[in-house]
């Protein structure tokens, strides 16, 4: 099965373009850096589990906006800037969790595709993100990409009516390639969304199930 070619990726971003043209909302997103952001866009009020924390409300104009040109356009500008405000509150999480957590040597997994509906896209916007915020958090994590793979095709989660049909649809759709790469690690799982919290939980589970010492997450919004 081959991965669709960066010349079909860039038609269907023409096509894409044509029909929804670029709106004077991203043009305003892609103008901000992060700082201007948080100024923009209020902090998610709350915390859904202490062991997720997602940043921004997905409710938000200025959120939804980033996060649907990312995961269906590709846009690298915003990407960068999701990774930077992404990296920044990973950054202040990882210290205070090394301080009082033992949370050391730490793995970003972000949540695989699977490969039916990565190629559909022309990519994870998930691992998009976590190369973008590598960039900041330099030796302070490692970056695996392979580790944690979808074998399941799944339908989508906003289909699914409710949380316990989100989380019986979701039932043993990952897996680990190399569970020893894992064993006693400690890993943040990164997500774009995050609604129920169901496609994190079954990542966690996974991933606990196969050795990890202790898994927490991250997403932008909720």
């Amino acid at each position: 099965m081959q991965y669709i070619t960066a010349r079909t990726l860039e038609l269907w971003n023409c096509f894409l373009a044509l029909l929804f043209p670029q709106s004077a909302r991203v043009a305003e997103v892609e103008q901000m850096n992060s700082a201007t952001f948080h100024d923009a866009v209020p902090p998610l009020p709350f915390q859904p589990s202490e062991w997720v924390l997602p940043l921004f409300p997905y409710e938000n104009l200025l959120v939804k906006t980033a996060v649907w040109e990312v995961k269906y356009r590709g846009n690298s500008t915003l990407a960068r800037l999701m990774g930077e405000l992404l990296a920044g509150e990973l950054a202040e999480w990882l210290i205070e969790l090394s301080e009082t957590g033992n949370f050391r040597e730490p793995l970003l997994i972000p949540i695989p595709l699977a490969k039916k509906r990565e190629q559909k896209r022309g990519g994870n916007q998930c691992e998009i993100l976590a190369r973008e915020m590598m960039r900041e958090l330099s030796g302070m994590i490692e970056l695996n990409t392979n580790l944690l793979i979808k074998i399941k095709e799944t339908e989508s989660q906003t289909k699914s009516k409710n949380r316990d049909a989100r989380i019986k649809n979701l039932e043993g759709c990952f897996a680990v390639k190399n569970p020893a790469e894992i064993k006693n690690r400690n890993i943040v799982l990164l997500d774009d969304v995050t609604t129920t919290g169901a496609t994190l939980a079954e990542a966690r589970k996974t991933l606990l199930a196969r050795g990890a010492r202790k898994v927490i997450a991250i997403a932008f919004a909720h």
